[in-house]
């Protein structure tokens, strides 16, 4: 285990032998007015650029302004089946079969599409299994999804929530609820971190609980994806979605990502909103009013891509591809070890870090509760060059993103911490 030093000689030893040294180079780092790199630790909310993302895109817009609609077929990466580019990268990001991953759309819209699909309450069964404190466009999408079923959500959602006096929710209180209200539980959704204490929950145990129940399970990954190393497959989770403009560096808005297990591939009779692109390719352009779809996650697609943000996710994915998600999280849980302990060294009882301590629970985020005005607390933050963010009532979340954090940076953030304390 390693002994962590709050030391600029430390840091720098930590970076010299850290082997994804060189990915911080194709990265674009925010500047300060005085030419310094910003100590950037916000990648939970917008990734930062990778460099490769121009060559991408202006790879793009020379075959649109040479070709026009020929693009389609004759571009560099034909644009027909620009998707397909990316299909192989995004299973090994998440721990998938390619035919169980596709790109598209944003994350709510794949969630609504999901919910069609897996949230099919009956008079009895009809419950959603959600966490305290989930991202409010998940509340929001559920709650939609409930009364378009004509019932009430104040009744509907059950929320699993933390223990009296504690900040995360323990495991076995989810399988506990799950397994005394899974007769009325038609769907389980949950994050696969929490946004706002960053808690990694245990996707396995939950989709393990949740299917001894009869229960459907699916997870927003929006701060696990490109965060965590992620098995859906083996894990047998039934639906996953993501974004790819946090931790997976792909811009903001950009298109994001969606998981179906592979024993839902063949079964077309799902329920589901159908989409054109979603249909067969063989027959898709003869055009016929009978819609057929595609084996797999590609079945839920509905309109042909957006080729510039698709080649986004693209330029990223190959960076992913090439520093693997094994080592990145190796990395990710030095760096989250290191940025612990300085600030539960420098800070004291001003600030409650409340996210878990057992790097299995975590990923990158760390949320700091702070005692007092936390808002002034944040400016000094942002005001000395540091990037992170504020979530109220109390919370600065701070997350080093392995692909371009340094210890460096952590070391620095340590001298801005004891500063603004």
């Amino acid at each position: 285990m390693t002994k962590f030093e709050v030391s600029r000689s430390f840091a720098e030893e930590m970076d010299s032998k850290d082997p994804l040294k060189k990915f911080r180079e194709r990265f674009y780092i925010p500047k300060l007015k005085n030419g310094d790199d910003g100590i950037y630790l916000c990648g939970n909310s917008l990734g930062l650029q990778p460099k490769s993302i121009r060559t991408h895109l202006e790879q793009e817009l020379k075959d649109w302004e040479n070709l026009a609609v020929e693009g389609h077929f004759h571009a560099k990466r034909p644009w027909m089946p620009y998707h397909e580019f990316l299909t192989e990268k995004t299973a090994r990001l998440v721990g998938a079969k390619p035919i169980e991953v596709v790109n598209m759309n944003s994350l709510t819209v794949n969630l609504h599409l999901m919910m069609v699909s897996f949230y099919r309450p009956t008079a009895t069964r009809y419950k959603v299994l959600m966490e305290h404190t989930a991202f409010p466009s998940d509340q929001y999408a559920v709650q939609s999804q409930i009364a378009f079923h004509h019932f009430d959500a104040k009744d509907a959602i059950l929320e699993v929530v933390p223990r009296t006096g504690e900040d995360v929710i323990r495991t076995e209180d989810i399988e506990g609820l799950i397994e005394k209200e899974g007769k009325n539980i038609a769907l389980i959704l949950m994050g696969g971190i929490n946004y706002y204490s960053g808690q990694a929950y245990d996707m396995e145990r939950i989709t393990k609980a949740g299917h001894a129940q009869g229960c459907a399970v699916g997870f927003d990954l929006a701060h696990a994806a490109g965060n965590l190393v992620l098995k859906l497959h083996e894990w047998d989770v039934d639906f996953a979605v993501w974004c790819s403009y946090k931790y997976l560096n792909s811009g903001p808005g950009s298109i994001a990502g969606c998981f179906v297990h592979e024993r839902h591939a063949r079964k077309s009779d799902r329920p589901r909103f159908a989409g054109w692109w979603g249909h067969d390719k063989k027959t898709r352009f003869i055009m016929g009013p009978d819609f057929i779809p595609i084996e797999g996650a590609e079945g839920w697609q509905l309109s042909n891509p957006p080729i510039l943000s698709m080649a986004a996710v693209n330029a990223s994915l190959e960076i992913f591809d090439e520093a693997g998600m094994e080592n990145i999280r190796a990395k990710g849980d030095l760096l989250t070890g290191y940025l612990e302990s300085i600030i539960r060294e420098i800070a004291g009882t001003s600030i409650t870090i409340i996210t878990p301590t057992d790097r299995n629970q975590r990923g990158n985020q760390l949320s700091l509760r702070i005692h007092g005005n936390g808002k002034k607390f944040h400016q000094k933050l942002t005001d000395s060059g540091v990037f992170c963010d504020w979530r109220e009532p109390d919370v600065v979340r701070v997350a080093p993103a392995p692909l371009y954090n340094s210890f460096m940076d952590v070391y620095r953030f340590s001298e801005i911490l004891r500063e603004a304390i």
